[in-house]
C-alpha cells in the first residue's frame, strides 16, 4: 500500500480519510511454540554474521488510524516463509529446506510517531495442502490502544496474487499489495524497499 489516503470526489487526495488496511487470516503456520526475536532484522540471526538467503528487503512504513493519527509504539509480531516457501513451523508439511539463518519470527514496536521498519528476505511461494500456490506474502499482527489487526503484505507483479483466494477475498486487495523500490544510497545495493503503512479503525 504505497499510500493509505483516499481519493475525494474531486480527484485529490484526502488527508482527513485514510483507508482502513484489510484483514487476513492469521493461517496455520503462527510460531506459538517460538519466542520472536526482540529485533527488527529478521535476515541475520541474533549474534551471528551469517545472512538468510534470499532477496533481501526492507520493510517500511507507519502505524496510523483512519483519521491520520499516529498510533505510538504500536506492537507488531512479523512471521513469513523463508525465501524457499517454507515456514520454521512443526505444521508446514513443505519439503522445502529449511534456512538455518532465518528464523522468520519477530516482533519490533512503532516509535512514537507509528513508524516502524523491519529487515527481512522476500518470502517463497509454497503449495497449501489442497493443491493451490500462495503468493509471497508477510504475516503482520497489529496492536494499538483500542485495535487489533492481522493482515498479509504481498508483492506486485506476482501472477499468483490474481487467483489467491485469500488476498482477493480482501475488500480491497490493492491495499495489501507492495512494490519493491530502488534502496537509498545508504542502504545495500543488493536490497529493495518495501513501503507499508497500516491503517487502524482506531488507535
Amino acid at each position: 500500500m504505497s499510500d493509505a489516503r483516499c481519493k475525494g470526489p474531486t480527484g485529490r487526495r484526502d488527508t482527513a480519510a485514510f483507508a482502513i488496511t484489510p484483514p487476513q487470516i492469521v493461517g496455520p503456520f503462527y510460531p506459538i511454540r517460538e519466542r520472536p526475536d526482540l529485533a527488527s532484522d529478521l535476515a541475520r540471526p541474533l549474534g551471528s554474521a551469517a545472512e538468510a538467503q534470499g532477496q533481501l528487503i526492507y520493510v517500511r512504513g507507519r502505524v496510523l488510524t483512519s483519521s491520520g493519527e499516529p498510533v505510538s509504539h504500536a506492537l507488531i509480531d512479523v512471521w513469513q516463509a523463508n525465501a524457499a516457501g517454507k515456514y520454521r513451523h512443526p505444521s508446514d508439511m513443505n519439503p522445502a529446506p529449511l534456512d538455518p539463518n532465518f528464523k522468520g519470527f519477530a516482533r519490533l514496536t512503532a516509535d512514537a510517531s507509528g513508524g516502524y521498519s523491519f529487515r527481512t528476505i522476500k518470502p517463497g511461494r509454497y503449495p497449501t495442502p489442497e493443491g493451490e500456490i500462495r503468493p509471497p506474502h508477510i504475516h503482520l499482527t497489529v496492536e494499538g490502544r483500542f485495535d487489533r489487526l492481522v493482515t498479509q503484505l504481498y508483492f506486485a507483479g506476482e501472477a499468483e496474487n490474481l487467483i489467491d483466494r485469500w488476498l482477493n477475498a480482501a475488500p480491497h486487495p490493492d491495499r495489501l499489495i507492495v512494490k519493491l523500490q530502488e534502496p537509498p544510497p545508504h542502504l545495500e545495493k543488493h536490497a529493495m524497499i518495501a513501503h507499508f503503512d497500516i491503517v487502524l479503525a482506531s488507535g
